[in-house]
């Protein structure tokens, strides 16, 4: 199947600068470029769409050239903002690049030669600017009228604290980005979301003015859920690939969550399931919605690409705890990883080994107001440990009773989880 057939058949052309693309494609190797924006220390779900697009593109025979903006994330881009981003400091920033890179060579084959991906950093050429040599080398390319068209300024514009001029400035950088690619790398498209499309063409006019050749932009659609949120972000905030930010179980439970009415879209953007199998799951979510068998398998084909198979096994291992399997033979590490957002206390294991009543152990930590607290909860049967209901308020806790090595796990009722910890 052509390169752009099999795109839009998985719908993830939003719009393109020309549709010559689709025969380019077929006539070469494109290298082609993404960006993506340091502000923070790891990306997020919602940049996976394009991290995915990257891999899909690369495996239809084409190069992936990532951009990480170590010039540009210092200066932020007003797209999609109503207000100005808090600008960084250098080191932060650095820092930042240096952590999307390792993230970015976990999706991406960046073996050399062929079709092997290539990782950049827009600060390496465009630091070595000084002002007067950028404003007449590259800014006497622009117009202002044609800049302040562009829709990230205009809405921007419309509002009470208008644009500052380095934001305005942001698709001058953007632009000569993709110049500066194509003369060094050959790149000849660049791949962006959605909002990033006058980003994309004032690089495109660029490339046209300057070297008199054409580039081809294409953005992927906004992912949002059915009311316009954008895809990634959960009540307490963003899902980050980032399994120290935001644990594979996580990440698993929010795949989980999905709608009906979005969720075979998720499967064609984010995985790499033939068609044919998305279908088949596309029919259990019409006749058995229950079942969440499309849920299921977003969220094992997403976490096992993002964590690996230790990744998806720990969230099914989680998930089923916290659907209340017994915590029983868990290694520290795991169980750690699984309840890191729980409140802990410390115990020490001397007491363990003389042994702890159950009552003053469960008071000893926040799920409890205290020792009547405790019984009133045994007594009507909300009281756990390991997730095994506690019945007696004469039992006497030891090592026998440990979840893993150096750790008991108490729970109140169906949701509240404490960990404590054996020191």
């Amino acid at each position: 199947m052509r390169t752009l057939e099999a795109l839009r058949e998985r719908g993830i052309v939003g719009d393109l600068s020309d549709p010559g693309l689709g025969d380019l494609f077929e006539k070469e190797m494109v290298s082609f470029y993404c960006g993506y924006d340091p502000s923070f220390k790891s990306l997020q779900l919602g940049n996976l769409f394009a991290i995915v697009t990257m891999r899909r593109l690369q495996m239809l025979g084409h190069r992936p050239v990532a951009l990480v903006g170590g010039a540009t994330g210092a200066i932020g881009d007003p797209s999609g903002r109503n207000t100005e981003r808090s600008l960084l400091d250098a080191d932060t920033v650095g820092k930042n690049v240096i952590r999307i890179r390792r993230q970015l060579e976990k999706f991406i084959d960046f073996t050399p030669g062929g079709n092997g991906a290539i990782l950049v950093d827009n600060n390496d050429w465009l630091s070595k600017f000084n002002l007067i040599a950028f404003l007449r080398d590259v800014g006497r390319r622009f117009r202002v009228s044609e800049m302040l068209a562009r829709e990230s300024v205009r809405r921007r514009m419309e509002l009470e604290d208008g644009v500052s001029f380095t934001e305005f400035t942001y698709q001058i950088l953007q632009a000569y980005d993709f110049l500066h690619l194509f003369q060094d790398f050959g790149v000849k498209l660049q791949c962006g979301g959605g909002d990033q499309w006058g980003n994309i063409t004032a690089g495109i006019d660029l490339v046209r003015r300057v070297e008199a050749a054409q580039v081809y932009g294409m953005v992927i659609p906004l992912v949002t859920d059915s009311q316009g949120r954008k895809f990634g972000k959960s009540l307490d905030g963003a899902v980050y690939l980032d399994p120290e930010i935001s644990s594979p179980y996580q990440m698993y439970q929010f795949l989980m969550n999905a709608e009906d009415v979005c969720v075979v879209d998720y499967l064609k953007y984010y995985t790499f399931l033939s068609l044919a199998d998305i279908s088949a799951l596309a029919l259990e979510v019409a006749e058995r919605p229950e079942k969440r068998a499309a849920q299921r398998r977003l969220a094992s084909e997403v976490v096992e690409f993002v964590h690996g198979p230790e990744g998806l096994l720990l969230a099914e291992k989680a998930t089923d705890i916290f659907f209340g399997a017994e915590v029983a033979n868990i290694s520290d590490a795991d169980l750690e990883a699984i309840f890191s957002e729980v409140p802990k206390v410390d115990l020490a294991r001397a007491a363990l080994e003389t042994g702890v009543n159950v009552v003053d152990l469960l008071a000893s930590t926040p799920l409890w107001k205290g020792k009547n607290d405790v019984r009133r909860s045994i007594e009507q049967r909300g009281c756990y440990l390991n997730n095994r209901p506690v019945e007696d308020a004469g039992m006497t806790v030891n090592q026998s009773h440990l979840a893993s090595a150096g750790a008991l796990v108490a729970r109140k009722g169906k949701k509240n989880y404490a960990v404590v910890r054996i020191v």
